[in-house]
């Protein structure tokens, strides 16, 4: 098992332990432990499988620095949490640094990227924000099969660049930096080249599955793989241990593919996503639920709202891994997962 490093600044281990005991209070006493923050609906790229990019939002438009450090103070009043920065892409935003640092006050801040705007500068700034992890976008070994499927030549370069630039300049350790990768049909093939990939670069590497149903997912013709994915998964995480995704939600995803999908689905009441203009929806799959503005709004009457949605609660459209690790770290503890959680994403990030 990877083992958490030490952090030498008393002051700096004081607040990560503060922040960190109140994620766990949040695992067992079934508080929101997961918020996704789309910073921003503008990319540059034109990725197949999403439609953010189809309908950006003017900068000016979008939320303020000031914005979002209301709207970490507000998600604090229900927990510490872990909050995905994603976009689009979040770091057209000049900003970003300062995005980061506000939800680094009293949350876990991840965040995901295509890379094309990473530089060692803005690398070492956002870890000294205090990002936790951050997450970089590549679905195919295949350079060739990557570039035509972000919609732009020389992608699949840049994002193996960011990797090495990120990796270089993470605080604690490579294991901060990660692989994301979408599990499609047409890339089942590749996830052991993947796999080597991120093994041959010292980083960890997350997947997910597709998700066709949601509000801005595209409509290109990507389809779910076949049954027995989980399997070939499991396999491969016992061959690549840098994949760290739950195995739990790798067993989970035959029994979605055949049908068999665990309900409840938690959103809105343990995760809930936060869209670039401050509206709040259960999960970033039903952007038309909207429980209100959380700049302008109480987290109270947000929450209440949340809690009320009946469509989510039997919701079988999707399972994504934002869903697979809420669900492992819901209910009655799950040694194996917690095990993982410890052992592959914990991890000690501090601004300096």
């Amino acid at each position: 098992m990877a083992q958490i490093p030490v952090v030498s600044n008393a002051a700096a281990a004081a607040r990560y332990a503060w922040r960190g005991g109140r994620l766990l209070t949040g695992f067992v006493r079934e508080r929101p432990i997961h918020c996704i923050v789309q910073v921003s609906n503008r990319c540059n790229l034109t990725c197949g499988f999403c439609s953010f990019w189809e309908r950006p939002a003017h900068p000016r438009d979008e939320m303020t620095v000031e914005d979002f450090e209301i709207i970490s103070a507000k998600l604090a009043e229900g927990g510490a949490m872990v909050v995905s920065i994603e976009g689009g892409e979040p770091l057209l935003r000049p900003d970003a640094v300062a995005i980061v640092r506000a939800f680094a006050r009293y949350h876990h801040p991840i965040l995901f990227t295509n890379g094309w705007r990473v530089t060692e500068s803005l690398a070492r700034e956002l870890w000294d924000a205090g990002l936790t992890e951050i997450g970089v976008s590549i679905d195919y070994a295949t350079p060739e099969r990557h570039d035509a499927h972000r919609g732009a030549k020389g992608t699949f370069a840049t994002a193996v660049r960011a990797l090495r630039i990120l990796r270089d300049a993470a605080p604690h350790g490579s294991r901060q930096v990660t692989i994301m990768t979408v599990i499609m049909r047409d890339n089942v093939e590749e996830l052991e080249s993947l796999l080597r990939l991120s093994q041959e670069h010292g980083v960890s590497h997350q997947c997910t599955l597709l998700s066709t149903h949601g509000d801005g997912r595209g409509e290109s013709g990507y389809t779910m793989p076949a049954p027995g994915l989980g399997a070939k998964l499991l396999e491969l995480k016992a061959r690549y241990p840098q994949l760290i995704t739950f195995s739990g939600y790798l067993e989970a995803l035959d029994r979605f593919l055949e049908g068999n999908v665990r309900t409840p689905c938690w959103a809105g009441e343990r995760f809930l996503n936060v869209d670039h203009l401050g509206e709040v929806s259960p999960c970033i799959e039903k952007l038309h639920l909207r429980a209100g503005n959380l700049r302008r709004e109480p987290w109270s009457v947000i929450a209440e709202r949340l809690r009320s949605f009946e469509e989510v609660r039997g919701c079988t459209d999707c399972y994504t891994s934002c869903r697979g690790f809420v669900e492992e770290m819901s209910g009655m503890p799950h040694l194996r997962s917690w095990r993982e959680f410890f052992g592959g994403f914990a991890s000690v990030a501090t601004p300096r």
